[in-house]
């Protein structure tokens, strides 16, 4: 009889539902089985899983892993895919292995490199990739100077955390000044540039931003496979142009992205990700994590999420090309259940799929159903 795969995602995105539903459906005779831990009891995450516990809050990083170290042991991890605190998680690599768990995330020193925004970027471009002119930003006048320059090269400034995930923090600059125009319809990622300076004046601290230009469309989104000896399994395109997705195998996106994922080893999953500074690519960003669309190459024929738990167990699946490339999509919202909020409860080992909570408060108001969507639960 194949024994069951038991495994871990910690804090994770939303949309990785799909990730867990895709390892559930794995092609082979092995069962999967997995816990979820969150900070937020409405992560549709926990009810997806076969067990799930919320998270505590507050803990530093060292405490983090330590909690993390005792939830392998006691849920008998296999592999376990760490998203919060990922960096000083895989930096205890060899305790957890110690526990009988492997950790589907890069070395530590592959993690640091892509923290830093502008590490990354200095990284990248000495391997040859090519990346957008940047400026690192603390205070008023050295945005004023990114500014001008970029302006001066015909560029739009726009400015994101020189560490951080994601969208977050990420604004345009405009020399338009503030008015009625910008409360009308939704809220605009677009910012006045002298309400920008005003704040930056007025901080107690300096600032830690990445300024570069506006990067045009198409956006490609390259998931990568990669092994413990550097070599990369897998490699898909993810193109995005407004609402229509697509997939490619074009090298221009795919040689850059297997140039990152050797050559700093990352190993594992990870996602890179290109835009147009004019008529070429450049680096964006690259996440030392499974993209949350990862899923989405289940339209291509490839179930990447088993493909890497695979190759994390020492199966290694061998080099992984699409059968085919699927249609153009959009993505949509649709619902998924969540876990019952209830009085204090002793916990009860769920059916596959049923997660339970240890405890939840009994609410105040009827508790309104919510959907999976991109944004951290």
């Amino acid at each position: 009889m194949v024994s069951r795969v038991r495994v871990w995602l910690n804090r994770t995105y939303a949309e990785n539902v799909f990730f867990m539903d895709q390892l559930r459906r794995n092609p082979s005779d092995r069962a999967v089985e997995i816990h979820a831990t969150h900070g937020d009891p409405d992560s549709p995450v926990l009810a997806a899983a076969d067990t799930a516990e919320l998270e505590p809050e507050g803990l530093s990083p060292a405490a983090y892993v330590e909690y993390a170290l005792t939830q392998c042991r006691r849920r008998g991890i296999d592999v376990f895919v760490p998203r919060l605190h990922q960096s000083a998680i895989v930096a205890h690599r060899a305790d957890f292995e110690a526990a009988g768990t492997t950790l589907l995330a890069p070395p530590p020193e592959a993690v640091a490199v892509f923290e830093d925004k502008v590490v990354a970027y200095q990284a990248v471009e000495s391997i040859g990739v090519p990346v957008p002119p940047w400026w690192r930003v603390r205070d008023a006048d050295e945005l004023v100077i990114a500014v001008e320059e970029l302006e001066r090269l015909g560029h739009r400034a726009c400015f994101k955390p020189a560490a951080g995930a994601g969208g977050v923090g990420f604004r345009m600059i405009t020399r338009q000044p503030f008015s009625l125009a910008q409360l009308k319809g939704f809220p605009s990622p677009e910012v006045p540039l002298d309400l920008v300076l005003e704040s930056l004046r007025r901080a107690e601290e300096p600032v830690d931003w990445l300024v570069m230009p506006r990067l045009e469309q198409p956006e490609v989104s390259v998931d990568c496979l990669t092994g413990s000896d550097n070599r990369v399994r897998l490699a898909i395109g993810r193109t995005k142009h407004g609402r229509r997705r697509g997939f490619t195998q074009h090298e221009r996106w795919l040689e850059p992205a297997r140039r990152i994922a050797e050559g700093f080893g990352l190993h594992h999953l990870s996602n890179i990700q290109f835009r147009m500074l004019g008529d070429r690519p450049v680096l964006m960003d690259v996440n030392t994590r499974p993209a949350g669309g990862l899923h989405q190459l289940s339209l291509c024929g490839v179930n990447a999420p088993w493909a890497a738990v695979r190759l994390a167990l020492g199966d290694d699946p061998g080099e992984i090309s699409p059968p085919f490339l699927g249609q153009d999509y959009t993505v949509v919202s649709a619902p998924r259940p969540l876990l019952p909020v209830t009085v204090p409860r002793q916990r009860t080992e769920p059916p596959t799929g049923t997660g339970t909570l240890d405890a939840l408060p009994a609410p105040a108001t009827p508790v309104e159903p919510r959907t999976a969507s991109g944004a951290l639960r």
